[in-house]
């Protein structure tokens, strides 16, 4: 179980993390918010590298960072990850999984291995850093975080860069991870989400405005999401407030909505997604701010 009570940081007067009380438990749960809504700040806490301002977070009972210092293994990659041009990745793997275990070569040789295949490195694991794409520097640092995590393994950003196929790859990879252990996942592509995680916690500015399943974050749109298909010349004139997307068939324009009030004449009511409902939490966070309603 990872907790936090209370958890916040602060630096000077201006609050990266308001205080927030959190329970993981083992799983795949995914981080969502916009770019400065506290995520990195969320997650450098979770792994022990930041000292919070007030509270704390606790894995096994310990905070983190005991738990760091008294042996426990957390995998971390952050979203802007460095590794020297001149190491291969096995090089660079090997290295990492010295520092952190006692076992024989021969042992490690076989971890490195076993974490190169899970992220589709093991043909280019001898070619030297320097010649590597964004993407595999990304499977690189994925590689480096599981070969760290035996107890939470927390990962930001890892599907950029990466093409479809690796996507889903990586899917696998964290969903089979969180079999044992606790897996937080930071990404702005909402598609990981829906599709690996069981759980979801949204931030926006500095706040926590969301923490539950990926159907109850859908909920937020519930009688507010709309569909109708229309001619091109009347989707010219429509006013885009609320216009979520507009895709062109055989017969005319299918539109989607998201809006209190009925856009069309032909709209009706539908289904919302995990994506409608989110964009609706964070329109309702906004109106509220602004002294306006949604």
């Amino acid at each position: 179980m990872l907790t936090a009570h209370m958890l916040g940081k602060q630096y000077k007067t201006e609050w990266a993390l308001r205080p927030l009380t959190l329970q993981l438990g083992t799983g795949l749960h995914g981080l969502l918010g916009p770019n400065g809504a506290g995520k990195s700040t969320l997650l450098r806490l979770f792994a022990g590298m930041l000292a919070p301002t007030t509270g704390d977070a606790l894995l096994r009972g310990s905070s983190v960072r005991d738990f760091r210092r008294n042996g426990g293994r957390i995998g971390y990659l952050p979203q802007n990850m460095r590794v020297l041009p001149q190491f291969t990745a096995r090089q660079w793997l090997l290295h990492a999984a010295s520092l952190q275990s006692k076992a024989s070569l021969k042992e490690r040789m076989l971890i490195v291995d076993d974490v190169l295949e899970q992220v589709n490195l093991r043909s280019e694991a001898d070619v030297p850093a320097r010649s590597y794409s964004f993407g595999m520097i990304k499977r690189l640092g994925v590689a480096q975080a599981l070969l760290s995590a035996s107890d939470l393994l927390i990962v930001d950003e890892p599907t950029a860069g990466l093409d479809p196929e690796e996507r889903i790859r990586l899917r696998r990879v964290l969903a089979e991870a969180a079999a044992t252990r606790v897996v937080l996942l930071s990404t702005h592509v909402l598609g990981d989400i829906g599709a690996s995680c069981r759980e979801v916690i949204v931030l926006g500015r500095g706040r926590l405005m969301y923490h539950g399943s990926t159907q109850g974050l859908a909920g937020f749109a519930e009688d507010r999401t709309w569909a109708w298909e229309t001619s091109e010349n009347e989707w010219r004139r429509m006013p885009l407030d609320g216009l979520l997307s507009a895709r062109k068939t055989d017969e005319g324009i299918l539109c989607r909505a998201l809006s209190e009030r009925s856009p069309s004449p032909f709209a009706q009511r539908v289904e919302p997604t995990m994506e409608e409902g989110y964009l609706a939490l964070m329109g309702h966070q906004d109106h509220q701010e602004a002294g306006g309603l949604f």
